[in-house]
């Protein structure tokens, strides 16, 4: 399946004297020689250590030792170094002693903080994988195009102005994701190069352009006949890109600058299920809407919609309707993101298990979605699990069961979870086994009976939303502070009597901020220098100012009050 998603050095830098040298636990070089793989992330490495590089050359410790051949750890029968992750650490620099490694066929330095890559990568020859995004690299070097074995190659959110020209000689080049550093039309007419140039667009069926500054979509898209999912999340679109695209079933068009939704673009979407519009300026849902029979999940959080059409609930197939942040009259908040039990057709893609559970393998495999929702169980089968072995699983619910815990095999789903609802159970706190999950962007946390977060959460780094209404929260967490990824906090029905504003003005990405029927005696006027916010909810509090009168004229009005009252 083709899938496209979207700076020499000193080589004797690893060798020298540093006053602080990082270092890595004997155990898991140990482990590593044995098993071929080797996991750094999240370390607050700032540079690789040298006995990295060196794992395949250096004799191990055991070999100074008496062993015998009937040892348990036969070093002497160390594989080479196949997969590094080396991501979301503080690392600067790699070193040209890259080339020590060979026999790597994955290298992952997502999140760092890499404004330049050695030549030295070039000779890794059986690279299949490698993951560069979230950094601040400004360009690639060349010697990257001699990759010939590069089957995926992750770049978005970079600096970049421009890719190499002989990137097109990679062939086996499938996945690609990108994001370019562009002025103006600049970005357009490269984007628009870079595909029809490079790749064969008939066979994509994943693209993702997300974190550009796209003002339209190129006409040569209407070519991806075979296109399954788009992503075009953190653009400047005003429309849904109008596309003849019958097989596509998932479109991001969340946080662009979208006003209105045309029965145009709505007609092309004839096999969609999965509709991402959150953080636009959608004002109406037209009737039109109706067109979309095949839609399973409508995510229009954050947008200006002030009713809604009653044909919506003439959608045969929807169970995920999500509306927060919008200023809607006449439906109570408490169901305004309301999920649907899940439906199942009876067909041959569910199966019994022993356990009765109902395993949905068309989701699984197609929507890569696992649920296991209303069954007030008090734990999630083994088997359910089993039947998601090997499967890149985006989104869990497991709403609305009586569970005490996190599951732990969810950490089976580490490179691949965005998505989980854990709402409407009985969770008294939350494991830090969630936050290794590091590809999370919404966590729902809905009517539990959490008090606290594990600070470990600030390593979800491209968290987006949390949901914590109807817990019991006495204090706004203090991760969510440094959770600087954060667009969404719906905090409402808890018992928190205070909020930092000058620490919330950090979350620099934060639109949405629920903190309704909590106990805040006072609200800081502070609080509205945080400019950033488009829908603020203080009703239900037992403080006496801004008036109610004031609360209910809207955000605008209530964050132009709290300025008003900051002392000079």
């Amino acid at each position: 399946m083709s899938r496209f998603k979207g700076g020499c050095k000193d080589s004797l830098a690893g060798f020298k004297v540093q006053t602080a040298e990082p270092t890595v636990p004997y155990g898991l070089l140990k482990a590593a020689r044995k098993s071929g793989q080797l996991n750094l992330s999240g370390r607050g490495l700032k540079e690789v250590p040298q006995n990295v590089f060196r794992l395949n050359i250096d004799t191990p410790e055991e070999a100074q030792q008496n062993v015998s051949f009937g040892a348990a750890d036969r070093w002497w029968e160390q594989t080479d170094l196949t997969k590094l992750l080396l991501s979301s650490n503080q690392i600067t620099l790699l070193s040209d002693d890259i080339r020590l490694l060979p026999g790597l066929t994955t290298l992952d330095l997502h999140d760092n903080q890499l404004s330049s890559l050695p030549s030295a990568l070039g000779e890794l020859q059986n690279l299949q994988q490698l993951r560069l995004s979230h950094n601040q690299l400004h360009s690639l070097p060349v010697e990257m195009c001699t990759l010939e074995n590069l089957r995926s190659l992750t770049l978005q959110q970079n600096l970049l102005e421009n890719l190499p020209e002989d990137l097109g000689q990679l062939v086996n080049l499938t996945d690609v994701s990108y994001s370019l550093c562009c002025i103006g039309n600049l970005c357009y007419f490269f984007w628009l190069f870079f595909f029809e140039l490079w790749f064969d667009l008939a066979d994509v069926k994943l693209l993702d352009c997300s974190d550009n500054q796209l003002t339209e979509i190129p006409a040569s898209l209407s070519e991806m006949l075979a296109l399954e999912q788009l992503y075009l999340r953190h653009n400047k679109l005003r429309l849904l890109p109008k596309l003849p695209a019958p097989a596509l079933k998932e479109l991001y068009v969340g946080n662009n600058q979208i006003e209105q939704l045309q029965t145009e673009q709505l007609s092309c979407l004839s096999a969609i299920s999965l509709l991402e519009l959150r953080n636009n300026k959608i004002k109406i849902v037209p009737e039109e809407i109706t067109l979309l029979s095949t839609l399973t999940r409508l995510d229009l959080t954050n947008n200006d919609i002030t009713s809604l059409p009653a044909s919506l609930s003439l959608l045969p197939n929807l169970n995920v309707l999500l509306l927060e942040g919008n200023p809607l009259r006449g439906i109570r908040r408490d169901i305004l993101s309301v999920e649907e039990p899940e439906k199942t057709d009876g067909g041959d893609t569910a199966m019994m298990l022993p356990s009765q559970a109902r395993v949905n393998v068309h989701d699984i495999k197609t929507l890569k979605l696992l649920a296991y929702s209303d069954k007030q169980a008090g734990s999630i089968p083994e088997e359910l699990f089993d039947a998601a072995a090997d499967q890149s699983i985006a989104t869990v619910n497991f709403s609305k069961n009586q569970l005490t815990s996190v599951p732990p095999r969810l950490l089976e789903f580490q490179s691949s979870l965005s998505e989980i609802n854990l709402g409407f159970n009985r969770l008294i706190s939350c494991s830090p086994d969630i936050c290794k999950l590091l590809q999370l962007t919404h966590i729902d946390l809905r009517n539990n009976q959490l008090s606290d977060l594990p600070s470990e959460m600030q390593n979800l780094t491209k968290l987006r939303s949390i949901i914590l209404i109807y817990n019991r929260f006495k204090s706004f967490p203090d991760v969510l502070y440094e959770t600087l990824s954060l667009e969404t906090i719906l905090l409402a029905n808890n018992q928190v009597c205070e909020v930092d504003p000058s620490r919330l003005m950090k979350l620099t990405h934060l639109s949405t901020l629920d903190l309704a029927n909590n106990d805040l005696l006072n609200i800081p006027p502070e609080l509205g220098l945080c400019t950033t916010l488009r829908c603020l909810s203080l009703e239900g509090n037992p403080f006496r100012t801004p008036r109610a009168a004031i609360v209910a004229k809207g955000t605008d009005a209530l964050m132009e009050y709290l300025r008003s009252r900051i002392p000079t």
